[in-house]
């Protein structure tokens, strides 16, 4: 826990300056990891990184880390309060909806500057089939009552919705397994995590005669390879639109994210303009 400096008369408090930016970032994603990275050695920063802990065995981050969630926007405001944080970067997978609107919330509770890290969303090129759908229940539904051999790559927390859906032919790949396995006649289970190789999942699909991938628009580059592989076999790609994202102050890539947390140390090293007049 960060200290608070008391001023006593004839003492002067040191100026925040004199002391490492608290830099707290709500991870789970590639991006997270490659901008802890480029923080871990930094002298002038003291990040941490909290992990939501939906994944069993999540990779490991060069910086302190918290696994576990925080009782809401309130809760994580405490956090902030408590652990004298400076600023905030929400780092997480672009669906984590709830997460996000946290954020935001505690930003606000907390006075914090609030930056979130969002990778941009896939969008289709040439030779793509593509089609995008608001939610997963739509995306099943225009499927179609024909049986079809579907890749899913959705995350183990909502496949389960596919039990709405047995007609199908499924193979699902997940990082941690699909415990219990889903209610479905023809399921089939992959354990991976990316990034893959084209390659590699053009050899998979192939092998498994998959007809159509289903999967979130999450945008990135360790997951793309499945799209490239679909262009190539000509398969149809339904993706899950993003859901809505709090209004606030957004960088595409780690470097505008390095670029704003310099501009929050520069900021904090500038005296007001009261101190500069002598006033």
């Amino acid at each position: 826990m960060s200290r608070t400096t008391v001023s006593a008369p004839g003492i002067t408090a040191p100026h925040p300056a004199s002391r490492p930016l608290r830099v707290l970032l709500l991870g789970g994603t590639s991006e997270a990891r490659a901008l802890a990275e480029a923080l871990a050695d930094r002298p002038d920063l003291a990040p941490s990184v909290s992990l939501a802990g939906r994944t069993r065995n999540p990779l490991g981050y060069p910086i302190p880390t918290r696994i576990g969630g925080f009782g809401g926007g309130a809760g994580l405001a405490a956090h902030v309060r408590a652990e004298g944080i400076d600023a905030l970067i929400d780092a997480t997978h672009p669906f984590a909806a709830v997460m996000s609107a946290n954020a935001a919330e505690a930003a606000r509770l907390a006075s914090v500057p609030l930056l979130a890290l969002a990778r941009p969303a896939w969008t289709p090129q040439p030779g793509d089939h593509w089609r995008e759908e608001e939610s997963l229940a739509a995306a099943l539904a225009g499927l179609g009552a024909s049986p079809r051999r579907i890749f899913v790559a959705l995350g183990r927390n909502e496949v389960r919705a596919l039990e709405a859906a047995p007609r199908h032919h499924y193979l699902i790949r997940s990082v941690d397994p699909v415990e219990p396995p889903l209610a479905l006649p023809q399921a089939r289970y992959i354990l991976d995590r990316g990034p893959f190789a084209l390659a590699s999942e053009v050899d998979l699909f192939r092998s498994h005669g998959v007809e159509v991938i289903l999967a979130k628009n999450s945008g990135g580059t360790a997951s793309a390879a499945k799209l490239a592989a679909a262009r190539l076999l000509g398969l149809q790609v339904v993706l899950i639109a993003r859901p809505p994202r709090p209004d606030v102050p957004t960088a595409a890539s780690v470097e505008e994210a390095l670029a704003w947390i310099d501009a929050r140390l520069h900021a904090r090293s500038v005296p007001p303009a009261s101190a500069r007049r002598g006033v």
